[in-house]
């Protein structure tokens, strides 16, 4: 019997065939993360799959691309990380993918623009910029205005990612516009910027500040606020796997996938 990840009451029955599966074979397993694994144990797509994602999804969707193979035995889920923007184009090229997930609406917009999705995209989360420097702070950043402090080498994101979009937004409602020494195609590619020392503050999102660690410091800053970047995630016309591509779409904007994204702290669309 094949089944797929759907929510709603087919999520529940798959729950609940779970944990039969898991009462069947006597699992004395009872720590949160095995308990995970096995509770979606019950899907059954399989075959391989390629997302195309964005840069800031990365330690996420890792994390439920092996909890998918686990539920799904047999199945592989290959990933492509980059700018939101790069991705939209590759696929605008003729670049081959199952699903594509975007930082942002307007570059999903590209992508269903071209004919290239399947169905409609669901919104799954949210993300807001903060401010991330050496650890410790050795600039004394504190506020947005410090970014343009003389002697304060800054790293943003281009204009055409959407981190750099939301940079912009924030650099509108601020009136402050920065002169950053370099404009990154990736928002990891700004995070790298500042913990390998080639600059004193970058602007990245705050899950990636969070993902980093004691690598960086980060600096919150109320404009913020005026730049949330919604994420989409839509099957791709050209999958050659539709049944795993909606089975890996359920997964993010089920509940097991939303409570992977907000442990990481993403919010909620």
């Amino acid at each position: 019997m094949k089944m797929s990840w759907r929510r709603g009451t087919t999520g529940v029955a798959a729950a609940a065939l779970g944990l039969a599966l898991v009462t069947g074979c006597g699992s004395n397993d009872d720590d949160s993360a095995s308990g995970s694994a096995e509770s979606t144990s019950a899907s059954a797509e399989g075959g391989d799959i390629t997302v195309f994602a964005a840069a800031s999804l990365k330690g996420t969707f890792t994390e439920l691309g092996e909890m998918f193979e686990t539920a799904n035995p047999g199945s592989h889920v290959e990933f492509s990380f980059a700018g939101s923007s790069d991705l939209a184009a590759q696929l605008d090229q003729g670049a081959t993918a199952d699903v594509f997930a975007s930082a942002d609406t307007n570059n999903m917009t590209k992508v269903v623009d071209a004919g290239l999705v399947e169905g409609s995209p669901a919104n799954f989360a949210t993300n807001t910029l903060t401010i991330v420097t050496a650890p410790g702070n050795p600039k004394g950043i504190t506020s947005f205005a410090d970014l343009n402090r003389e002697g304060t080498l800054v790293v943003t994101c281009a204009p055409q990612v959407p981190c750099g979009s939301a940079t912009q937004k924030v650099e509108a409602a601020s009136g402050v516009d920065l002169t950053p020494v370099s404009e990154e195609s990736s928002v990891t590619d700004v995070l790298n910027k500042v913990t390998a020392g080639q600059a004193d503050a970058g602007l990245v999102y705050v899950t990636d500040a969070a993902g980093a660690g004691d690598k960086v410091t980060a600096v919150a800053f109320p404009e913020a606020a005026q730049a949330v970047n919604t994420y989409p995630i839509a099957a791709l016309s050209a999958s050659k796997n539709p049944e795993a591509a909606q089975g890996f779409i359920d997964l993010v904007t089920g509940p097991e996938g939303q409570a992977v994204l907000a442990k990481a702290g993403f919010a909620q669309p």
